[in-house]
């Protein structure tokens, strides 16, 4: 029994030296894909400086779901053969090998960071925020974030102790194991974007949830199982139904995103364009008055022109009429007897 099992295992590490390039330019491929994949997400909730828009039960169903995977891969006795093969084989095989092990533990490292941003960047909502605006918005609650973090930390310790109990008391046990955290981590990636879709619908948006990543992953997933798939074989179905799964989901989510997302920005399209027409009625109603009112001025100072001028012609008529009563009156006689006294007696004198 122990020279059957030596000698598979010599026949796998042999195979290893020789690794298929397709393959293992696929599984390099997808390390980059799934690394640029997660970053927009990472980004976008740095960016808003907020984890609104992402259901608390996504995020601890996907932790779950990627701690159960991450257990998957590690205990499954096929990826600890290839582990155990590094050590007859050179640096580029080994590395080759432990392609399968290494998407596994970067999909969980990404994962497990949106996490950890999920409760840095919790969000709060003060007394100044309206009733309307949190009924909208479905704000998630301290008691939600307490949960999933106990929960992570729990799954986190039973999945380490049990594997490191399995793999060194109990090694025949192992591939049952493994197919169990298969299960598990497949049931969660099943449920795990049904909360997140749900919660999307309720909201009516993306917020904080990026739709790149989405677009990313979803055609992602299903070359990821593949790649799983011709790693591990036929056998190893538990760890590639996973991403399965996960491909579907997120493309119903992508979906449902790029709907209210559309929708969204015709709304506001709308409301800039009422906005825009109301401006130029106020704008149409003010000059229709600037213009009645200049045309009063007008008025106004024509009426004033002409009154004045009125006044003057009233001024010079009265004037004229003065001169001419002036002119046709005769002179007062004591007037002229005050003259005629005045000359004689300038001649006296002389």
């Amino acid at each position: 029994m122990l020279s059957l099992q030596a000698t598979e295992f010599s026949e796998r590490c042999d195979a290893l030296r020789s690794p298929n390039p397709w393959a293992v330019s696929l599984a390099a491929f997808l390390i980059v894909g799934i690394l640029i994949s997660y970053i927009p997400q990472h980004l976008k909730i740095i960016s808003r400086r907020s984890s609104e828009g992402l259901s608390p039960w996504w995020v601890l169903l996907g932790s779950l779901s990627s701690i159960a995977a991450i257990g998957n891969i590690l205990v499954l006795p096929a990826s600890r053969a290839d582990i155990r093969c590094c050590k007859e084989l050179d640096g580029s095989s080994c590395a080759a090998a432990l392609l399968g092990v290494a998407q596994i533990g970067c999909q969980w490292a990404c994962f497990m960071f949106i996490v950890m941003l999920f409760f840095i960047f919790f969000p709060t909502f003060d007394l100044s925020d309206s009733v309307a605006s949190l009924g909208s918005t479905a704000p998630t609650k301290r008691r939600d974030a307490v949960i999933v973090g106990g929960t992570t930390l729990f799954a986190v310790m039973i999945v380490f102790i049990t594997s490191v109990a399995l793999v060194a008391a109990w090694p025949r046990h192992t591939q049952t194991w493994a197919n169990i955290l298969g299960l598990v981590a497949g049931l969660l990636a099943a449920v795990q974007y049904i909360p997140q879709i749900y919660y999307t619908y309720i909201i009516k948006d993306v917020k904080s949830l990026s739709l790149t990543t989405m677009v990313i992953q979803a055609p992602g997933a299903f070359l990821f199982a593949f790649s799983l798939y011709l790693r591990v074989g036929p056998e190893g179905w538990s760890t590639w139904m996973v991403y399965i799964v996960t491909g579907v989901l997120q493309g119903a989510l992508f979906a449902l995103g790029v709907h209210y997302q559309l929708r969204n920005r015709h709304m506001q399209d709308d409301v800039v364009n009422e906005e825009d027409e109301g401006e130029a009625s106020v704008e149409g109603i003010t000059s229709t008055v600037g213009d009645e009112t200049e045309q009063i001025n007008e008025r106004t100072a024509l009426l004033r022109g002409s009154q004045k001028r009125g006044m003057v012609r009233r001024e010079s008529t009265t004037n004229r009429t003065l001169d001419m009563l002036y002119a046709a009156t005769p002179p007062d006689e004591d007037s002229d007897t005050e003259a005629a006294f005045k000359s004689r007696s300038v001649r006296k004198k002389k």
